[in-house]
């Protein structure tokens, strides 16, 4: 007798058996094949409904299954799909502008390119080149992509297996952070900042091209700049000739509450790296904006960037569209009222919970971490932990699953980063759904 199918089974078992997931053992993979998408809801092909309370990959910012999008890139495919960097359309100006217009400063120009990784990576070439430095300073702790010298920017572990391959002049610093600092919240800004500053002496400032930060920490567990840091840090970079570049590819468009997560910190960089949230993943893209100091270098000399699909016509006019979303729906005043929102109820969330340590969020980026001993603040999984230091948090991940919610799980940290569209009753939803989930955690508490 032979098994039937079905068209669930069928969808994963050609995905597992003919592409390569990411990050991912090959085996053993089990993915949710989803149907469709609507609001903060995703769907599976057995009509099984999914919270998506971390927005796919922190980038779905207005929501799945958005039409003004869908008709916004036919529109722009009815006229032309591709036309070639060098010549230019309607669509690609006009997001110019646009940017121009959201960004602070003189922060004007915009390098189209497709994501995150490839963004970070022009932005290094360019601080390089504009400078006539070489060395980038980088936060322990971080994440800026998965392509060379973007992986070797990040302070993430993931980069470890390919530790032979890294770039090369990149120096990582060390950011303590309030939760585990034992020294008191007034010496934690001054501490960081002199060590900073000394290895910015060790390494030799006339070297350093740029320092290289996230708006607000993201997929390393959102852990909070000291009060006042980025503004030291612009000081320091105004006062050694060292360029600021700011990582927003997850803590942009207003998914702090702000556009971009510096505007919480009250700074101005050289150069913003988008991505995610430009286009919420309805289609690649990824923008260099660069002020106009460094750009006005580039106007007798030529700029040695490039790239095939940079500012490809059908991507820029999904980004413009989304920009218009967040105006037109009030998406980024939504989610600052909703994370305050959130904050309020996370803090009812801990009193009924013995494992929950810390809760770190800004707007509607966030993260709870769990821990075994509330004194202690041990992690109920330790950094970078192995596979056979998961086993609760990998419960706790599949009871998400099973109860209705897609969300990211990583070592000891349950991501709450929902679309920004999100309503305080599906905020309930979600938090009822985490509480339920974490009783597994609450029961391997020790004394």
């Amino acid at each position: 007798m032979i098994k039937e199918i079905s068209e669930a089974q069928d969808i994963v078992s050609n995905s597992q058996d003919y592409t390569l997931f990411s990050w991912s053992k090959q085996k053993g993979t089990n993915p949710i094949a989803i149907k469709y998408g609507e609001g903060v809801y995703l769907y599976d092909y057995d009509g099984k409904k999914y919270l998506d309370f971390s927005s796919g990959l922190m980038n779905v910012n207005i929501g799945h299954g958005n039409q003004r999008v869908t008709e916004a890139v036919m529109k722009q495919m009815q006229k032309v799909a591709y036309v070639t960097p060098s010549c230019v359309t309607k669509v690609r100006g006009e997001l110019g502008k646009k940017l121009a217009a959201i960004c602070p400063g003189d922060l004007n120009k915009a390098f189209f390119t497709l994501g995150g990784a490839d963004t970070i990576e022009n932005a290094i070439k360019l601080a390089r080149l504009y400078t006539g430095r070489h060395k980038i300073l980088t936060r322990y702790q971080s994440y800026h992509g998965s392509t060379n010298a973007a992986m070797t920017a990040s302070g993430d572990p993931r980069k470890l297996a390919v530790d032979s391959q890294q770039a090369s002049n990149f120096v990582h610093f060390d950011l303590p952070y309030l939760y585990r600092w034992e020294y008191g919240e007034e010496n934690l800004l001054r501490e960081s900042v002199a060590s900073l500053e000394r290895v910015i002496a060790y390494e030799g400032p006339n070297n350093i091209a740029a320092i290289l930060l996230e708006g607000e920490s993201g997929s390393s567990g959102c852990i909070k700049y000291p009060v006042g840091y980025l503004k030291q840090v612009r000081t320091l970079c105004n006062k050694y000739g060292i360029l600021l570049i700011i990582d927003e590819v997850m803590s942009g468009f207003g998914r702090t509450g702000k556009w971009f997560g510096f505007q919480n910190h009250d700074i101005i960089p050289d150069m913003i790296v988008m991505a995610k949230g430009l286009t919420c993943g309805y289609l690649p893209l990824g923008c260099l904006m660069v002020s106009d100091k460094i750009a006005s270098k580039y106007n007798d000399a030529v700029l040695p960037l490039g790239l095939t699909y940079s500012a490809h016509p059908v991507s820029c006019a999904a980004a413009l569209e989304v920009l218009k979303i967040y105006e037109d729906d009030h998406l980024i005043e939504n989610a600052a009222n909703m994370g305050k929102y959130m904050d309020q109820q996370v803090e009812k969330l801990k009193q009924k919970h013995s494992s929950i340590g810390d809760w770190r969020n800004t707007g509607l980026l966030g993260c709870l971490e769990l821990v075994k001993n509330k004194k202690t603040k041990e992690p109920i999984a330790p950094f970078n932990a192995k596979p056979d230091e998961m086993t609760v948090m990998n419960k706790v991940a599949g009871k998400l699953k099973e109860l209705g919610m897609y969300t990211q799980v990583r070592w000891s940290y349950v991501f709450i980063a929902p679309p920004l569209c999100i309503t305080r009753q599906q905020i309930d939803e979600g938090l009822a759904i985490i509480s339920e989930a974490i009783k597994m955690a609450d029961e391997t508490i020790t004394p």
